[in-house]
């Protein structure tokens, strides 16, 4: 199948008063981020940019973190809404590869918050870490949307290697300025293929990327609040 330019999807207004609270905050939380380094946003700030007190603010999110994972996750429920069911009988790598641009496209608007993100986790791995942690659990409902199995250790790793790989190709978006992003989807083919000839990451070999082998599993406690993101 050809692959079609990135789709330009309409932008859906909605005023601010017709947001609820924690949309409110995640907005602000996007448009300081889009400003500033992360460890430099203060709740304050939040709270005043969202047109929230401190207390409602601390209420609906326990930490920056969290409200950056309630971002990604309202992203995934919108990539997961926007299948293509014209994809189903596309090889796995097309059908990846398209999920993973939708993806791309729903970011698009928090390009310059991203790139924020980029900078400071280059700088603090801690702040790496907890990127990864939740960039490998949406990129299990990724594959799912994929359909490729994310299920159990195997999915679990292939997880953690499409998170790995899903970064890399951000640090190219969040620097291509071209409307049809050609090197954004360039860049994401390469990596498909060196994920498809080095691990097994589309198919059911059972084969463990070298690269994922190197990296210890951290052990990681399931927090009592979904949004509660322990880095």
């Amino acid at each position: 199948m050809a692959r079609k330019s990135a789709r330009k999807s309409a932008p859906r207004a909605a005023s601010r008063s017709s947001k609820s609270e924690r949309e409110r905050i995640i907005d602000a939380f996007m448009a300081l981020l889009a400003e500033k380094p992360i460890e430099r946003i203060g709740f304050a700030e939040i709270a005043k940019a969202a047109k929230v007190s401190l207390a409602d603010l601390r209420g609906a999110f326990a930490s920056r973190l969290a409200i950056l994972a309630a971002h990604m996750r309202e992203t995934d429920r919108a990539v997961l809404a926007g299948g293509d069911a014209d994809m189903a009988e596309e090889p796995p790598r097309e059908r990846l590869f398209d999920v993973l641009m939708r993806r791309l496209e729903l970011l698009a608007p928090h390009k310059a918050a991203v790139r924020s993100l980029v900078r400071s986790a280059a700088r603090n791995p801690g702040l790496a870490l907890a990127l990864n942690s939740l960039g490998v659990r949406s990129q299990q409902w990724m594959l799912t949307a994929a359909d490729i199995g994310a299920s159990g250790p195997r999915g679990m790793l292939r997880a953690q290697g499409l998170a790995v790989l899903f970064a890399s190709v951000l640090r190219t978006w969040v620097h291509d300025e071209d409307p049809g992003l050609a090197r954004t989807m360039a860049a994401l083919d390469r990596a498909l293929a060196r994920g498809q000839r080095w691990s097994g990451l589309l198919d059911d070999v059972l084969r463990i990327p070298a690269a994922v082998c190197r990296l210890r599993p951290r052990r990681r406690r399931e927090p009592d609040d979904e949004d509660t993101v322990a880095a």
